[in-house]
Parts: C-alpha cells; structure tokens; sequence
C-alpha cells in the first residue's frame, strides 16, 4: 500500500492558486533552500500516514472546492502516492491541480520515472526551482523569480499574471493549540505581523 506522509493540509484557502483551493504540504524535502518558508517540513522522517483515496475522498468532500495544491517538503519524492491521489480525483472531479517543486521541469523529465511522468500530465500548473532569497522579488505565487511558472493546460493562462506579478498575502488559520500561515509571505512579513499584533 502507498501511503502520503503529509505535513500538514489547509482544506480551505484563497491564497496559494486562483479560487479557493484545498492544500497539502508534504513531509520530507532533499533540498535545504535558505530562508526556506517551512522548515520543519524539511525532515524525511514520517508525520501523518495517509492513504491517497482516503484523502482524496475528504478533498472532494469539502464544499465550494475549486482546485487542489500542493507543496512542501517536496512532493515528487511522493510522486507515486500523489499520483494516485491525482488519477482519482480526475476521475470523480475536474479541480485544478497546481503543484510546487524544487527539482526544475527538465530534471524531472530526465528521470523517467513512470509516477512523475503521471504527475506532470495530470496537473494544471508545476511551479519549479528551489528558493533563492536574493531573487525574492515579493511578487506572485512563487517564491523566488527564478522559480518557472509552467502552464501544462490551458485552464490557468487567463490569470498567468497573477502567479508572478499578483501582491502577496498570507491566511492565517487558528487551530486547538497552534496558527497555520497559508501563502507565500510578503518580504517582511514576520516584522510587519508582529507589529500587526502587538
């Protein structure tokens, strides 16, 4: 059996992708990027188990859901559990599936792995490329400008804009004992929050 090792999820968000969206961050990354925005999600180590049609199935329980992102960690090191999760949402619903990476799109095609090769026609939108701080030009969905943006369909293009040159803002989600942020963070952003509420 395949199982996700998620980080953590966010069934409700208008900030990572157009439309309100459903996001996974998965457990385990194989790069260190400075000033990465989820460092505890770094650590290969196992966090929450989960079967991917068990998960799909609560995806596409949550009403209003327009698309599905997800990011990290790293998702293609679960290229095989998130390719399953993806085939089964495409067979019940058409969300839109917008995926981060830090491997580029040509490393990832240079593996011929079956599952990343599954993935990469399934979704909408891969923004590749690790994190560069110095290339942090505040703007979009992505982190760093040398991150590419790749339209694989065409149901994005209309707002192509908006994943590099959109404002940022981030979501902040109370849960029992703990805060989610949910978004790329706007440069000086933990400065600028923690003014915000002191």
């Amino acid at each position: 059996m395949t199982l996700l090792n998620i980080a953590e999820i966010c069934p409700i968000t208008r900030t990572l992708g157009p439309d309100q969206r459903f996001v996974i961050w998965v457990q385990g990354c194989c790069f260190n990027c400075r000033g990465c925005v989820s460092p505890d999600w770094i650590p290969r180590t196992e966090k929450t188990l989960v079967e991917p049609l068990e998960l799909a199935d609560y995806i596409l329980s949550v009403p209003g859901i327009e698309g599905l992102t997800v990011s990290g960690g790293e998702p293609m090191l679960q290229a095989a559990a998130l390719s399953e999760l993806f085939t089964y949402i495409r067979q019940k619903r058409d969300l839109s599936i917008i995926c981060f990476s830090g491997f580029t799109k040509k490393q990832l095609e240079a593996k011929f792995d079956s599952a990343i090769n599954q993935i990469l026609q399934q979704i909408d939108v891969l923004i590749d490329g690790q994190y560069t701080p110095e290339l942090n030009d505040n703007k979009g969905w992505r982190g760093s400008s040398n991150q590419v943006i790749h339209f694989l369909t065409s149901r994005h293009l209309k707002e192509a804009y908006l994943f590099s040159k959109r404002n940022r803002d981030v979501e902040i989600h109370m849960r029992d004992d703990s805060a989610l942020m949910v978004g790329v963070p706007p440069i000086n952003f933990s400065e600028d929050f923690k003014k915000a509420i002191l």
